[in-house]
């Protein structure tokens, strides 16, 4: 598995997706809202769907059928299995660093 760094630029926002699609399906501006209140900022249009587009490309997450004009996206089992893996990278250096700034 590649994991999310083969995203290029999208990553940080198709890491978000991800976080935001592990609690169920959403529609992109639900997407950004959960987002919103994880970060406190907001993805603009371009970069959400820029970053939706890739990570279906990728396999990442797949379309539902539109309800209501909207088209809602889920996670699916290589974007759970790329998501566990990138979080449980970074909990592994965020451990790092705090130890190291402990003994500093």
């Amino acid at each position: 598995m590649s994991g999310l760094s083969d995203l290029g630029r999208f990553s940080q926002s198709a890491m978000l997706i991800l976080i935001s699609l592990a609690a169920g399906p959403k529609h992109g501006y639900a997407m950004q809202n959960d987002i919103a209140e994880l970060t406190g900022e907001r993805p603009g249009p371009g970069t959400l769907y820029g970053a939706i587009r890739r990570l279906e490309e990728h396999g990442y997450i797949e379309a539902l059928p539109e309800r209501d004009r909207r088209k809602p996206y889920r996670l699916t089992d290589a974007g759970r299995a790329a998501l566990t893996l990138e979080l449980q990278r970074m909990r592994s250096l965020a451990r790092t660093g705090l130890r190291r700034l402990a003994v500093a």
